[in-house]
């Protein structure tokens, strides 16, 4: 196709009405310009700049694959460095940003990845053991406290006791101040984030933020000082990587990628996780599916052999489809006009690869509205058809971490309880930060196996 020099058609609206609407109706608002505009459609803002959001899977290919010095999505994230910091992996690019994701890259994978197992279980086990039977409780928040306590302890190699209690609280509260409505529209819009004291919204979050910097700073020295070679811990291992030229990682580049994995692997991944006990409990087949399948694996527990259970995948992988955590891929900015799908965007044009749109496609996922792992079963999708956690160079450092570590604790939960939400209605995502998650206030309750009501098992 020849490029053209306009960009793709878009809507006419208000800039404070799109944004409010990109906030607090996060589906509709890419759904909506989807039916009317297609695959393709560009926002309009001010000084002339133009966001282009595409979902075709060639455009998603050709974005990905792009080379940096055309494409930057470093800069694309710098809506995060208030809170990951400068030199985070997400807001790099070019060599920088390969330089840092090889360093990173070993301990989330092979072995090592696979020796944390036994902590994902245990921790899982701890906090589901506090459940009372049959007495509801927030499900959204206990998976938050499984996901920070498997950080704690598989990324910073805090062990049980008060320094971790001191430490969780701390985090906690900052994680917390994140969910709200307020900061996701502050992220957004820089003249919310005014701090007006210990008590202003913003204020809280400056004060927690530089709370869990010192934090984070007295950790790196005591590591430092520490004598103890045989840790395993992620955080230990970033400490003993080098860069080609021998240098370790500063104090500030530790910093900012601790805190760049707790919050890419905090509420993502407790979110997920309480999506899909969600449609667990919404469609009885996929539970029975489920429990038939884990009975396969008898009264051991084998890390490996779970996290290869092919029905136990597929329902992660729908989850993940369904409702993406993140709805768009890191932002790319044009740097040298590029053509995209014969479309000649010009420079500092923000492309936005829409994940949500990708995985909502006809032709691609049949009946895209409903949850339906099977699918995964019956054929492989593409790196630019399924992307829940972006793609390019640029795609989630953590995934294999957090694809093994969410099967586990679904497998763990769901060997010994069923998890039931007390109210039935179908639900919306909402935003929660930037991710999508449950409207806040669903609650849960747990039951024993033993106790509950048996189904045939579809096959």
């Amino acid at each position: 196709m020849r490029a053209t020099t306009n960009l793709p058609d878009g809507p006419n609206m208000p800039g404070i009405l799109r944004w409010m609407k990109f906030i607090f109706q996060p589906l509709e608002y890419v759904e909506d310009f989807a039916k009317i505009y297609g695959d393709n459609f560009t926002l309009s803002g001010s000084n002339d700049s133009h966001m282009v959001y595409f979902s075709d899977p060639q455009a998603l290919q050709q974005i990905f694959t792009a080379d940096s010095s055309r494409l930057e999505a470093g800069r694309g994230n710098m809506i995060l460095k208030f809170l990951v910091g400068a030199n985070s992996l997400l807001l790099l690019d070019g060599d920088a940003h390969q330089r840092q994701r090889q360093l990173l890259v070993p301990p989330f994978h092979g072995e090592r990845m696979r020796a944390y197992g036994e902590t994902i279980r245990e921790i899982t086990q701890q906090v589901s053991d506090s459940w009372k039977i049959d007495k509801p409780f927030s499900l959204h928040e206990s998976m938050q406290e499984i996901t920070l306590r498997i950080i704690l302890r598989v990324v910073f190699g805090l062990e049980e006791g008060p320094v971790l209690e001191k430490v969780r609280r701390l985090l906690s509260s900052l994680l917390n101040s994140m969910d709200s409505r307020f900061t996701s529209a502050a992220m957004f819009f820089q003249f919310l984030r005014k701090d007006l004291g210990a008590w202003s919204p913003w204020g809280r979050v400056v004060r927690l933020l530089q709370q869990v910097d010192e934090m984070i700073y007295a950790l790196i020295r005591e590591r430092r000082a520490e004598s103890d070679q045989n840790r395993q811990d992620i955080f230990t291992l970033m400490m003993s990587a080098r860069y080609d030229d021998g240098q370790p990682m500063t104090d500030e580049e530790l910093r900012d990628e601790l805190m760049t994995l707790l919050i890419a692997g905090h509420e993502t991944t407790a979110s997920t996780l309480t999506w899909a006990f969600y449609w667990i409990d919404h469609l009885p087949e996929v539970r029975n599916k489920l429990l038939k399948e884990l009975d396969t694996l008898g009264d051991s527990f084998d890390p490996s052999a779970t996290t290869k259970l092919p029905y136990l995948t597929a329902v992660y992988q729908e989850t993940m489809r369904i409702y993406p955590i993140a709805m768009t891929a890191s932002p790319r900015i044009v740097r040298s006009p590029i053509e995209i799908q014969g479309y000649n965007l010009p420079l500092g044009t923000v492309i936005m690869p829409s994940i949500y749109l990708a995985h909502h496609r006809q032709e691609v996922y049949p009946q895209p509205k409903q949850f339906k792992p099977e699918r995964f079963l019956e054929r492989q999708f593409s790196p630019y058809e399924y992307l829940p956690f972006g793609g390019g160079t640029h795609r989630c450092l953590g995934m294999a971490f957090a694809q093994y570590e969410m099967k586990l604790v679904l497998a763990t939960i769901l060997s010994r309880l069923q998890v039931s939400f007390v109210n039935k209605r179908p639900v919306r995502p909402v935003r929660r930060g930037l991710t999508l998650a449950l409207p806040a206030g669903m609650q849960t309750v747990a039951t024993p196996l033993a106790k509950r009501v048996n189904t045939p098992v579809l096959v």
